[in-house]
């Protein structure tokens, strides 16, 4: 076990990031007027599950389509980069087809809002740089505060206010920019090299 205090918050912070579970807030809250209720910690573990689970077997199955991770890593980094230039820009780049499926806590919660495309990109590409046990951790704290903010949104609403959420959503889109820099960078020096 090689648990790396610095490893642990930067895998911590890309993911929460990604995840965006604050700047998702507006869309939890919609939920749950449409639904009544969510289960929070239903939709946090299964959410946790699905990152872990991808995390262990995402490598295989890129090896039984013939890609490895460094590609997949650069191919990561543009949808970081994507999902950033939207908490910047407060633009829609990516849309959800189905409207009529918005009635579950793990669809769409947990999956694709909490563990969607870009958080599964990104554990893959925190693979390529980061030991296996650090990402776990950065993981479970990610599952932690997800579950607090599940059961605590509409008091997080009130407090920060809309303009708040607004503000705290372009921070982690300049962030996440920059994190996507870095990857790009780092992993397209080893697919020339």
């Amino acid at each position: 076990m090689d648990f790396n205090f610095k490893e642990i918050f930067t895998a911590f912070m890309v993911l929460f990031a990604v995840i965006d579970i604050v700047g998702n807030i507006p869309i939890i809250i919609d939920l749950r007027k449409k639904v009544g209720h969510i289960q929070s910690e239903k939709a946090s573990v299964i959410a946790g599950f699905i990152m872990i689970l991808f995390l262990f077997l995402g490598q295989r199955l890129l090896n039984l389509i013939g890609i490895d991770v460094h590609s997949f890593a650069v191919a990561g980094a543009f949808i970081l980069f994507f999902l950033a230039l939207e908490m910047i820009l407060g633009i829609t780049l990516y849309k959800e087809d189905d409207e009529e499926a918005l009635s579950a806590t793990v669809f769409p919660l947990a999956f694709p809002l909490i563990a969607g495309p870009g958080s599964l990109t990104t554990l893959l590409s925190l693979r390529a740089e980061f030991n296996l046990e650090n990402i776990i951790v950065a993981v479970l704290l990610n599952v932690i505060v997800i579950y607090i903010v599940l059961k605590t949104s509409r008091k997080i609403e009130k407090v920060i206010g809309p303009n708040g959420i607004k503000i705290i959503r372009k921070i982690f889109g300049v962030i996440l920019l920059a994190i996507a820099v870095k990857l790009f960078a780092a992993n397209f020096k080893m697919l020339v090299a």
